[in-house]
């Protein structure tokens, strides 16, 4: 359908049906942000299922300017109801969630990115897996943030929990290993899953800090990696950013 970005999801609405389980892929603002309209009535008001499989992450091709940028996706996505989120940080976890969205039914979104981490992990889709334990804090680091995580905090007691899937959020496997100290590191906007963290811990004494992609412009649109520098989202960036949050634990 070409650049028609609105009519594929609307396509894929009148294909699901017709009893087929379409699968939608462009880059993430083509897939999400343009036809969000089409998500919202063709596919979740007449509550059809579809898989949307997107590139380019929060600014992956940050040099085709700001038209294919999307930090925001997985805010919106999350807004309506009855998606399932993935946001997988190696390639065979992607085609294991992909493989089970496919199989699952229902309305999946599946964010994949140029950032890998160097090995992966034995994900199961809605569980967070525990990648290390320690005392001080605990973070939760979803996809593809999990290795500068670990080189970030290498030195530091810290727990580190991995999630694969943020919607439905395992909020139990968060609970069952929270410090008071949570931090929470997105490779997107940062806070997204705030109000879930809050949600899991609401009656145990916490306190959540937030790391991600901010809400600011950068106009001089550079590479991935400087996009990940500017917002703290490199391993010097994020040992500053958790040194603060434990610091003002002290």
């Amino acid at each position: 359908v070409g650049i028609r970005e609105q009519l594929m999801v609307a396509t894929a609405a009148g294909l699901a049906l017709s009893g087929f389980r379409p699968i939608v892929h462009s880059y993430a603002p083509f897939v999400v942000e343009r036809p969000y309209e089409m998500l919202k009535l063709d596919l979740g008001h007449q509550d059809l299922g579809a898989v949307l499989v997107s590139v380019g992450a929060s600014y992956d091709s940050a040099a085709s300017g700001r038209t294919h940028q999307t930090p925001e996706d997985v805010t919106v996505v999350a807004a309506l109801p009855g998606w399932h989120v993935y946001v997988p940080g190696h390639e065979e976890e992607a085609e294991r969630l992909f493989r089970h969205a496919v199989g699952e039914g229902g309305r999946a979104y599946v964010r994949l990115a140029e950032r890998s981490n160097e090995r992966r992990r034995d994900v199961e889709p809605g569980r967070i897996v525990v990648d290390r334990r320690g005392r001080a804090a605990t973070i939760v680091v979803v996809g593809p943030l999990l290795d500068a995580v670990n080189e970030a905090t290498a030195d530091l007691d810290v727990s580190v929990l991995y999630a694969t899937t943020v919607r439905p959020f395992d909020r139990a496997s968060l609970r069952a290993n929270a410090a008071e100290l949570v931090v929470l590191v997105e490779p997107y906007l940062e806070g997204t899953s705030a109000a879930d963290v809050s949600a899991a811990l609401v009656d145990v004494p916490h306190r959540l800090v937030c790391v991600g992609v901010p809400t600011v412009e950068h106009r001089r649109y550079g590479t991935r990696r400087e996009h990940d520098a500017a917002h703290g989202l490199d391993a010097a960036g994020l040992r500053a950013r958790i040194g603060r949050a434990l610091a003002a634990q002290t």
